[in-house]
């Protein structure tokens, strides 16, 4: 049986990848997509040859032979994007790191080491695949050398093949013949000219016909059409030019032995240094194709199980005052189970309610041996650890998430002196968070597990949790091999302990210690609370409020079917769009690959003067409304009666809370059926509910930080800031701005803000382009300093590739040095609202902050529930109202000390409707 030989022309497929797949970066910043790509067709390829030798050519910058050939010639190929240039020395480390041969030569092209290598291949009796995305190989088809292009698409990768049978079937002409196709049409992209006027179809037919440049050119008075005639004769100098640039070399001097290239099984790719590089580079899809026993780690895997409490009592009494860094694990089993989120990105465990939380065990660390796993129900009782971790003395006491720790116990104690509540402060610094540290030293990865705080902070390769226990839970990893279920929440700790130094550096380095000390740790203890919290939810009414949405959506249904002439179904936007645009023949139909687009876009234009359409817009909202409120929430209520969502603390790149498990944040206000779901939300016996907004604030935010002298004026006065920005961008009296125009100014002003385009203004408002153009234009003439304030913080986010907030938070913007024009717009749109954003998420976390602290230090019996964006609801005790109000306005409004006031609309209610 022949031996088999796979050569990859490695530019060429980097750059298939590239553009076949969306821009990728990991941790560092470094582009990635291209090298991904790369290795994800490298792997299919190999699977399918299972080739006995594999190499990978690449191009070198010099000048080639064959270009050298020609004196005066000065062709040049388009430069590689920035962000496919820097990941070829990146991809060649990980063939490296694989153990795959490379060859490249000086002079020659990588299509020049091709040809030889397949050529010598053949020589030797081996069956050789080319794999490149250049159809130029073709010509190195035979019976024994197969030609095979990828097409990177987002569905996935098509080869196409060839041998030399297979070109001919396609091309019309033999392998060889389609240098001289080549040579004819020209490719200005690889610097062959041709002959003008001859495009493709002419080339190859005239090759067809005559088999060669040199015989057309013997024929060239019997060549059609007259001007391919003439131009054959006038450029046959460059005709054959272009033949000798379009020739591979298939002879050239390459030093090559193809033991260097000797593959005994695809499994010796996967070496140690190869996982180590795809951990670097986040590839976490490929990590599982490495059957590493024990990946190299920079970790002695020095911890220790414990099951008895007089040992768990000695540990305890050696981490006496030492930084130490612990992680509790809930146990899985109970009755009612209630979801607790126990680290990012993990898996949400359970516990039982209604009893002490159950604990399955606790790691500490706080040296480089001292790494325990302590376990209960064999000699330690869940209450041992619970009060241990409560009452441990520590110079600092770590988490990689404090806010999980919390909902066992909140450590605070009560609050009746001056001197109880300086402790609580200063109990409240003692902790660490490694996880929102390492959050904000790059807020752009939305998690922050353990093994890529280790990568990125102190050079180590860690198994994450799910290469260790897939898809079983702790306590299934635990009763099949205890050493292995140990390993991920030791490995936790212990990087969270050894991290924690570093990490501050970083934060003091790039001035956000002061930010992460100030505001984030505070907010995790104001957070723990508000979860435990929760807020009371009538589920009676939640239940009428979903049948009420029921009768409204089955009468929208016999509408939508009455005007359309028959039943369908109204949620297929296949079967929708049949109606609307084949049926009914309603205009502006847009045809996509599935069928025509119903989108909420396309529908809204047609609206207006088709009531199906409104209808069908009312249907989507109302079944919406019930799918995800009225059921959704129902499936949300605790035993308690209440709805506890998680505050994600880590996920926003603007710095902005989110909330999940249910999003309390993005309740409906629109539309008055909507509105109505905060009625069921309710205050419990004797309290009523106090809502605070803050008016206008980032609008607030970008007066002051672009000092702009006109708008701070204007909200000075507190006037009408719209009607103001009406009254001077048109250039008319304050009193005689119209509604349309006062509407326009608003749109302007909150647009500016999130660097809305022409464009956007113009769909924003109905009106053309150039308007809107004229609208922005006119706007930055009223207010200059806005304008140079924007365009400043992009030029600034351009040269330091972040953006920064007024109290020191980092956005960066990677963006902004894309190649792509798109890509580029985006990040300027986001280097402008950033900071603004940015600012007003800092200021309305101070505000929860204060507002928490001053309920907690006043004793009083209310209490912070929500913030959803520029909102604060606090469950306030009735007769603490005038309190409750006071402290809303004196902490929010004192949040921050801009140039304009930060004002802010408080209202009460016996539901979260009436306070809203």
């Amino acid at each position: 049986m022949s031996k088999k030989l796979v050569l990859i022309d490695g530019h060429s497929i980097l750059n298939r990848a590239f553009f076949g797949l969306p821009d990728l970066t990991n941790a560092e910043g470094v582009h990635t997509n291209a090298v991904y790509g790369f290795l994800n067709i490298m792997f299919r390829i190999l699977e399918e040859e299972k080739p006995d030798y594999l190499t990978v050519a690449f191009d070198l910058s010099a000048p080639t032979f064959r270009h050298k050939m020609f004196d005066g010639y000065k062709g040049t190929r388009k430069p590689m994007a920035p962000e496919l240039k820097e990941q070829v020395p990146l991809m060649k480390e990980m063939l490296r790191a694989m153990g795959i041969c490379i060859v490249e030569k000086e002079g020659f092209e990588a299509d020049d080491v091709l040809g030889t290598l397949s050529c010598r291949g053949e020589q030797e009796g081996m069956e050789v695949s080319v794999i490149s995305g250049d159809r130029d190989l073709l010509q190195l088809a035979t019976e024994h050398v197969q030609i095979r292009i990828p097409k990177t698409k987002k569905t996935g990768t098509e080869i196409e093949n060839y041998y030399a049978k297979d070109v001919k079937e396609r091309y019309l002409v033999t392998p060889k013949e389609f240098i001289d196709v080549k040579a004819l049409m020209g490719d200005t992209s690889d610097n062959i000219p041709g002959v003008p006027g001859i495009g493709e179809k002419t080339a190859t037919a005239l090759i067809a016909q005559y088999g060669s440049i040199e015989a057309v050119y013997e024929h060239a008075d019997e060549v059609k059409p007259p001007r391919a005639s003439k131009n054959i004769v006038e450029f046959w100098d460059q005709a054959v030019m272009s033949k000798t640039l379009a020739t591979i070399i298939t002879d050239a001097d390459v030093e090559y032995s193809f033991d260097q290239a000797e593959l005994s099984d695809i499994q010796e790719l996967y070496t140690e240094d190869a996982y180590v590089l795809c951990k670097r580079l986040e590839f976490k899809n490929l990590l599982g194709r490495f059957q590493l026993d024990s990946p190299t780690i920079n970790v002695e895997e020095q911890f220790q199980i414990v099951k008895d409490q007089k040992l768990a009592e000695k540990i305890w009494k050696k981490a006496g005052g030492k930084s130490l860094a612990f992680h509790l694990i809930p146990a899985e089993s109970g009755k009612k189970k209630e979801k607790l989120q126990t680290e990012p990105g993990g898996q949400m465990s359970l516990f039982e309610t209604g009893k002490k939380e159950v604990l399955s065990g606790m790691t500490l660390a706080f040296g480089e041996e001292d790494i325990y796993l302590f376990l209960t129900g064999q000699g330690i009782t869940s209450e041992f650890l619970i009060d241990a971790w409560q009452n441990a003395k520590a110079s600092r006491r770590i988490s990689s998430d404090l806010k999980a720790e919390l909902q066992y116990c909140q450590p605070a104690g009560s609050i009746g002196t001056e001197e109880e509540w300086n402790h609580y402060l200063d109990m409240r610094k003692g902790y660490m968070d490694t996880g929102i540290a390492a959050y904000l030293l790059n807020p752009l990865k939305g998690e922050y597990p353990y093994e890529d705080i280790a990568s990125e902070y102190l050079g180590m390769m860690l198994p994450s949790k799910a290469e260790l226990f897939g898809k079983k839970s702790f306590e299934q990893m635990l009763e099949e091999d205890e050493n292995t279920a140990a390993k991920p929440l030791c490995y936790d700790v212990y990087t969270a302990w050894k991290a924690s130094e570093i990490l501050e550096k970083e934060l003091k380095d790039q001035g956000m210690w002061e930010l992460y000390q100030n505001i984030e740790m505070p907010l995790v203890f104001v957070l723990s609370d508000m979860e435990k919290q929760g807020i009371s939810i009538d589920a009676q009414a939640l239940k009428e409020y979903g049948s009420k949405l029921a009768e409204s959506i089955s009468v929208l249904e016999h509408q939508i079917y009455e005007k359309a002439g028959e039943q369908f179904n109204i949620n297929s936007p296949k079967q929708l769009g049949v109606i609307l645009f084949e049926k009914l023949q309603l205009p502006n139909a847009k045809k996509t690959k599935t069928g025509y687009s119903t989108s909420a876009e396309v529908l809204e234009k047609l609206a207006p003067e088709y009531p199906i359409v409104s209808d069908i817009l009312s249907y989507r909202q109302l079944t919406k409304l019930k799918s995800t409120y009225a059921d959704g929430l129902a499936n949300c209520i605790a035993d308690d009666g209440k709805i506890h969502t998680t505050f994600n603390q880590t996920i926003t790149a603007t710095g902005r809370l989110s909330s999940t498990e249910p999003n309390l944040q993005n309740i409906p206000i629109r539309i008055e059926l909507g509105k109505e779901i905060r009625r069921v939300f309710h205050p419990e016996k004797d309290f009523l509910f106090v809502d605070s907004d803050y008016s206008q604030i980032e609008l607030r935010v970008l007066a002051s930080m672009s000092g702009d002298r006109q708008l701070i004026d204007a909200y000075r006065q507190h006037s009408d800031i719209h009607r103001i920005t009406a009254s001077q961008v048109f250039h008319i009296p304050f009193d005689e701005v119209t509604p349309l125009q006062r509407r326009n100014a608003k749109a302007v002003n909150f647009g500016i803000v999130y660097g809305i385009s022409s464009f956007g203004l113009s769909q924003d408002l109905s009106i053309s382009r150039k308007e809107a153009a004229e609208y922005i234009e006119r706007y930055f003439a009223t207010y200059p300093k806005i304008k140079e304030f924007l365009d400043q913080t992009v030029k600034d986010a351009k040269e330091k590739g972040y953006t920064t907030t007024l109290f020191g938070r980092r956005r960066p913007v990677p963006e902004l040095s894309s190649s792509n024009f798109m890509q580029r717009s985006f990040g300027e749109r986001v280097a402008m609202n950033s900071p603004i954003q940015g600012t007003a998420a800092d200021i309305i976390k101070i505000a929860m902050i204060r507002v928490h602290d001053r309920l907690m230090k006043e004793n009083c019996r209310s209490r912070l529930l929500l913030q959803v964006h520029d909102e604060l609801l606090v469950e306030t005790y009735k007769e603490e109202k005038e309190q409750v109000e006071k402290i809303l306005a004196e902490e929010m409004q004192g949040a921050a000390d801009l140039a304009v006031c930060l004002e802010i609309d408080t209202e009460s209610g016996e539901n979260w409707y009436e306070a809203h």
